[in-house]
């Protein structure tokens, strides 16, 4: 019995089959919908995804739980509209600037702090037997490589002791090593920035990740920076707070670069602050938006409430980036699935046509003992094989539309199992829902008026 009716709905498929083929050209022009909707669903899923990757990949880099306190440096037009209620613009009060004395008292005062790292940042070039690159000096705590997880590919970071007594060490990012040190082992090797020589202690592993866009929020390239430890870049190379000092003689005024005495020739925007970056991890992330409260308050207590510095918090930034980005991808999806509608829509269209050519052949089938359930099986099988072949062709042109978007517009893209099965089954749901109409009208035609049908 199973084998009898197993044989009478494969013969219902093969009139199906027989039918697209015959008609390929119009077969295809009906798929055509089918196979853009899937090609665009797959590629916008895969732009999604790529864009959800970056984003974790950049959050890890910035670090989770990170507050980043930086100096805001203003000129002498922005300072003399900002006056406090006592009369007194913030030019003219006394401001030591983002100092190592800041993230001692942090680190003693905040108990939701886990780690600290101070930086000052140098652009400047390194140089190593004869050979001179540009390169990015940071000064640094040792907890700095422990806040953004960063991994020693050869040698090892500075220790504690050498950043506390400021030895000339240092561990170098992957392109610095390749460039300098492409024929020997950079560890135990000595590099040269200013009149500073540095021991090689450490290499850190390449990082593949482009997040120049991202700078703002406190992620950086590690692959072409020279870390130190921060006491090493203020004994040895430059002490901002103490250049400032001597060049006042009395007391330095924020912002202003100008002391009583002084000329008025002085810079507009002098960066009087110690420290170019505070980055504070905190325990836990609940305990970010009261750790951000306290802290403003109490660096504008150490810096006579004059409000130069900004803080902020990476990760929420990151998070809040991507929530941009998913409602745009989610808007690109619903966009790209319309074309699948309107692939459902030329499916049925084409059905209901191809019911009206064929009445004659419905009423003969019906005539010889065919059922109406044998009609229904034979156009529904024509609907499902045109949008399941549609959707085959579309996946694999979505594939390549992925690869072809991250090779020219340099977008990352990841295609996943997941939105390749979700088109396709989409586009198999679609050749049912829109071709079960047509079948269901071509069934409940009656055999005697479809033979007199001219």
């Amino acid at each position: 019995m199973f084998r009898k009716v197993y044989k009478r709905y494969i013969h219902d498929f093969q009139i199906a089959v027989d039918s697209i083929l015959t008609n390929k050209l119009r077969s295809f022009l009906t798929g055509l919908g089918i196979i853009f909707g899937v090609a665009a669903v797959i590629s916008m899923l895969a732009i999604g995804n790529g864009a959800r990757q970056e984003i974790l990949e950049q959050i890890k880099m910035v670090g989770v739980n990170n507050i980043v306190v930086t100096p805001v440096l203003k000129d002498d037009d922005s300072q003399q509209q900002n006056v406090s209620s006592s009369g007194k613009s913030d030019s003219q009060k006394y401001s030591p600037g983002l100092t190592l004395a800041d993230a001692n008292a942090i680190s003693e005062v905040l108990p939701s702090v886990k780690i600290i790292s101070p930086e000052i940042i140098e652009n400047t070039f390194v140089i190593q037997n004869g050979v001179r690159i540009n390169a990015k000096i940071i000064g640094v705590a040792t907890s700095y490589f422990n806040i953004y997880n960063l991994p020693v590919e050869r040698g090892d970071y500075f220790t504690n002791y050498q950043n506390s007594y400021g030895l000339p060490v240092c561990v170098i990012g992957s392109n610095v090593a390749s460039k300098l040190f492409n024929t020997v082992d950079p560890v135990g090797q000595w590099l040269k920035f200013g009149s500073v020589w540095l021991k090689v202690v450490g290499v850190l592993k390449k990082s593949d990740v482009s997040v120049t866009a991202f700078a703002n929020v406190g992620v950086n390239v590690y692959n072409d920076n020279v870390f130190i430890p921060v006491k090493t870049m203020l004994n040895r190379y430059k002490n901002r707070a103490l250049v400032n000092m001597k060049k006042s003689n009395t007391v330095l005024f924020f912002g202003s670069g100008t002391v009583s005495g002084s000329s008025n020739n002085a810079n507009k925007s002098a960066n009087y602050n110690q420290l170019d970056k505070l980055v504070i991890q905190v325990d836990k992330t609940e305990d970010l938006t009261s750790t951000v409260e306290v802290l403003s308050r109490m660096l504008l207590r150490r810096h006579q409430n004059v409000n130069d510095f900004e803080i902020t918090v990476p990760e929420m930034l990151l998070k809040q980036q991507q929530r941009t980005k998913d409602v745009f991808n989610i808007v690109l999806g619903a966009i790209a699935s319309i074309s699948l509608i309107v692939g459902g829509i030329g499916i049925m269209n084409i059905m209901f046509a191809s019911v009206m050519e064929r009445i004659k052949e419905i009423g003969t089938r019906l005539a010889i003992g065919a059922k109406k359930r044998d009609i229904v099986v034979q156009f529904l099988s024509e609907a499902v094989l045109i949008s399941v072949t549609g959707g085959f062709i579309g996946v694999v042109l979505g594939v390549i539309l992925s690869l072809l978007i991250t090779h020219f517009a340099d977008i990352k893209t990841i295609v996943s199992p997941l939105s390749i099965i979700l088109a396709f089954g989409v586009s198999a749901a679609v050749g049912i829902i829109f071709g079960y109409t047509p079948a269901k009208r071509a069934a409940e035609k009656d055999p005697i008026e479809s033979l007199r049908y001219e």
